[in-house]
């Protein structure tokens, strides 16, 4: 019998560490994460899904002074423009940017059921509307000017800005939150008045400290209210971006001829409201302190309200005090400012998200300048051909 031949092998094998092949593909990974996904860019304040979802809509013209349009509309013009993720992950951040009680600054006007500060869940994309809100075109006026990189789209099909043209610090009005990998970041919002005169002061005084800052913006402004305590926090949060502050609800103890009430009108930030009164109720049911005589919402369009009727003869202060010991009615926020600068995240305090916004907002009015010098003089050129064609006419 002939012998059989005998078939090489000729596929070649490259022998690698499985740690190797992991550690490789999980560094792209969080690269991506951490760049293009879960950190705020210290210039315009905005994820990328964020940026994508407001200049879509812009693109689309779906601006304040239009009418509204489909949300669903909006989501798939983003994922299969911009963004080609899960639907449900643009619609949440298209919500969140319209909820007055989540951010200071809402960047869209939704219409229909966005959810509530009760936690319930915003009505489904097909029945809701939207449209940006009007601050939010001041932030994209400047597009067509050649003020920011434009980058091409993930299929090469389009253009898409790598930031927005913002007027203003919105990282700092809005605050963030988000979790990358190896980083996270957890920032308050402030209010709008306070942040841009601290970085006009900025600007005019580049060589002030802290202390000048902090005399303009002395601490966080969150949109439920609030008392916020602890100023030795709020500056190690300002001087380096980590620090621990104390949030309490705004209560007001009331005596009537039969009983004392404890109104809370405000609550902490991000702090269920729902889950805040059936906690309060426990303790009443429960009888953990004596006292208490009921727990009601009283909640409606005018603003928040909270009632705890309390017995003539108990201690209302001492009530109070419980519910700020053991329930959500008084809560710790922790700062870590962290935000994504020169394509690389970083923990800053006030200043140094200060002069990134300040050196960003510098080259957008340069580029804008140029922009408009070189229409002008090319209207010029036009004009004096124009001039030079009409004297000879004849």
């Amino acid at each position: 019998m002939a012998k059989k031949k005998k078939i090489e092998d000729k596929t070649k094998y490259i022998p690698q560490l499985l740690e190797d092949i992991m550690g490789a593909g999980f560094g792209r990974y969080a690269k991506t994460i951490i760049q293009d996904r879960a950190l705020p860019d210290a210039r315009d304040g905005l994820k990328p899904v964020q940026r994508r979802i407001l200049y879509a809509m812009y693109h689309d013209g779906n601006t304040w002074d239009h009418a509204y349009r489909k949300s669903a509309k909006s989501v798939g013009l983003v994922i299969g423009n911009y963004h080609p993720h899960g639907e449900s992950s643009v619609y949440d951040a298209m919500v969140r940017m319209s909820q007055d009680w989540k951010v200071r600054l809402p960047l869209i006007d939704m219409h229909g059921n966005n959810g509530s500060i009760d936690d319930d869940p915003a009505a489904a994309m097909r029945y809701t509307e939207v449209r940006l809100a009007k601050i939010t075109q001041i932030m994209e006026d400047d597009l067509d000017k050649n003020t920011v990189e434009m980058a091409p789209n993930y299929d090469d099909t389009e253009k898409e800005p790598t930031v927005l043209p913002v007027p203003f610090p919105v990282l700092l009005v809005n605050g963030a939150t988000g979790i990358a990998a190896g980083y996270a970041t957890n920032m308050p919002p402030h209010n709008m008045n306070e942040v841009i005169d601290a970085t006009i002061f900025r600007l005019q005084n580049p060589d002030c400290n802290l202390a000048d800052i902090m005399d303009i913006m002395p601490g966080p402004d969150f949109p439920t209210g609030g008392i916020v305590q602890g100023e030795e926090g709020i500056r190690d949060a300002f001087t380096t971006g980590k620090g621990r502050i104390v949030v309490r609800g705004r209560c007001e103890i009331v005596e009537n001829k039969k009983e004392t009430q404890i109104i809370i009108t405000e609550i902490p930030y991000e702090v269920v409201k729902g889950n805040l009164v059936k906690k309060m109720d426990e303790i009443r049911i429960s009888k953990e302190i004596d006292g208490i005589l009921d727990v009601r919402d009283e909640s409606d369009r005018n603003g928040l309200r909270i009632v705890v009727d309390v017995k003539k003869e108990a201690d209302a202060n001492l009530i109070l005090n419980y519910f700020y010991k053991n329930t959500d009615l008084q809560v710790y926020y922790s700062y870590n400012n962290v935000a994504i600068i020169d394509k690389r995240p970083e923990q800053v305090g006030l200043l140094g998200l200060l002069d990134a916004f300040i050196a960003f907002r510098k080259d957008v009015v340069i580029r804008r300048s140029k922009y408009e010098l070189d229409r002008m003089e090319n209207r010029c050129h036009i004009i004096e051909g124009l001039m030079k064609a009409v004297s000879v006419l004849d």
